[in-house]
């Protein structure tokens, strides 16, 4: 029974990361390309990562804590880099391919 999870979770995590990469790659301005890291790699690699816990709390004594740690410090700091990012992006007036609505106030 362990094994068919720890397979579906492998597996998601790297169907995960592969769509990620994708988007990194494919994506066409900076704004876009930066959701493919930061949503489905993030959920990729916490998959395999919590798939490597069970594994090792399973086969030794006790519960393997450095992987469900490092998860955590996953989820945490990459919606914050991502924010950052774009912050600077926005910073540095960085366009994007995107429409956008009309400003309002410019026709006042």
């Amino acid at each position: 029974m362990i094994d068919i999870l720890l397979s579906v979770l492998i597996l998601t995590g790297a169907i995960f990361t592969f769509i990620g990469s994708l988007g990194l790659a494919r994506l066409r301005d900076f704004y876009t390309r930066l959701h493919g890291p930061t949503k489905a790699t993030t959920l990729g690699v916490g998959c395999l990562l919590i798939a490597s816990a069970l594994y090792f709390s399973v086969r030794e004594e006790g519960v393997s804590l450095h992987e469900v740690l490092v998860t955590l410090f996953l989820f945490i700091t990459a919606p914050v880099s991502a924010h950052l990012l774009a912050k600077a992006a926005l910073h540095l007036k960085v366009r994007s391919l995107a429409a956008t609505p009309p400003d309002n106030d410019a026709a006042d």
